[in-house]
């Protein structure tokens, strides 16, 4: 495993980073969670991510027991907070003071933890004042149950004007999480540079699209029984890559990888951590040999050429537009 700054902060984590956002306590048994937990820990896996919001407070328990017993100065552990969560009731969701006090020491008692080293604003929220969030996470920061704040797919401006405030408080506004693949490169022209210039790294999320990336899906044919694009109630997320078109493209990146020594998987993960701004790339799995197979991208270094090759064979399939980086106007219910 390779390790990098967050951001220009002194906190070092693992290029790849474990995340339970579709697999815990839901798609993924409780026993083999935690065995693919164990996978992850034994690979050199140091920084493990997950939400409130993911199987509505389920997914944190499930990890804060796969975590257990292990030396907790030796780890790293990132939350987020903003959906609704629990009863979903009117204060249940969103960026208040209120909802953030109380989702900390929530997520706390479920990772059975008294601290996390980042805590994030999992996405921007336009019914609190800005001033109001950041304070609240200034005064858990100086309270020492977060080390570090981060955001979770904020716009350039928001995150420009997330920085200020943070500064003005004295604490750290050191990360963004934003989905980023080979296929959705919306960061790039603004967060990116914003980013940079600030001092934030990007976590970034579903560097295998969903999985297209991986090969598995085929032009023409029905998607896998048993794969996420086949599951309705995940499935969703899927879709805009799920075109005979984008499929067919996809399948012609696999002598790149090849020439690089990686499956399709691994060099679609190897992509996103060439982006200097990019401090890790989260990754997902249900069984432990995923795992295994997933950190095999880490500290591998694409040529040119074949950097450029992927852009020639993605050409007009590839996102590239910020305004597509958005939050909810509204809080969702």
């Amino acid at each position: 495993m390779e390790f990098r700054y967050l951001g220009n902060s002194g906190l070092k984590v693992s290029e790849i980073i474990y995340g339970n956002w579709l697999t815990h306590a839901s798609q993924v048994k409780d026993d083999q969670a935690i065995k693919t937990v164990h996978a992850a820990l034994d690979a050199g896996i140091t920084t493990y991510d997950t939400a409130d919001a993911y199987a509505n407070q389920a997914a944190e328990v499930v990890l804060g027991d796969a975590l257990k017993g292990q030396r907790r100065e030796g780890i790293e552990i990132f939350t987020k907070v903003y959906w609704p969560v629990a009863e979903k009731g009117p204060n249940d969701v969103g960026l208040s003071r209120k909802h953030i006090f109380e989702a900390l020491h929530g997520s706390l008692r479920r990772l059975q933890t008294d601290y996390v080293e980042l805590y994030q604003a999992h996405r921007f929220d336009y019914e609190t004042p800005l001033e109001e969030t950041m304070q609240a996470f200034a005064d858990l920061v100086h309270q020492g149950k977060v080390m570090y704040i981060g955001v979770s797919e904020w716009n350039a401006d928001q995150i420009r004007e997330g920085h200020k405030l943070a500064s003005d408080l004295g604490i750290r506004l050191i990360s963004n999480q934003p989905q980023y693949s080979m296929l959705w490169r919306v960061i790039e022209k603004k967060v990116v540079p914003t980013s940079e210039k600030l001092g934030l790294g990007q976590i970034v999320w579903s560097p295998m699209a969903q999985g297209v990336l991986s090969g598995k899906y085929l032009p023409g044919q029905p998607a896998p029984a048993d794969s996420r694009a086949a599951n309705e109630e995940v499935g969703q997320f899927i879709q805009k890559f799920m075109t005979d078109e984008i499929l067919t493209k996809v399948q012609k990146l696999a002598p790149l990888a090849k020439e690089v020594g990686l499956d399709m998987a691994q060099f679609a993960i190897a992509w996103v951590l060439q982006n200097p701004n990019v401090s890790a790339a989260i990754v997902g799995a249900s069984k432990p040999e995923q795992i295994a197979s997933n950190v095999a991208a880490a500290g591998v270094e694409i040529p040119k050429e074949i950097m450029k090759k992927v852009d020639e064979i993605l050409g007009d399939s590839i996102v590239t537009d910020p305004e597509r980086t958005l939050s909810p106007e509204t809080r969702p219910a």
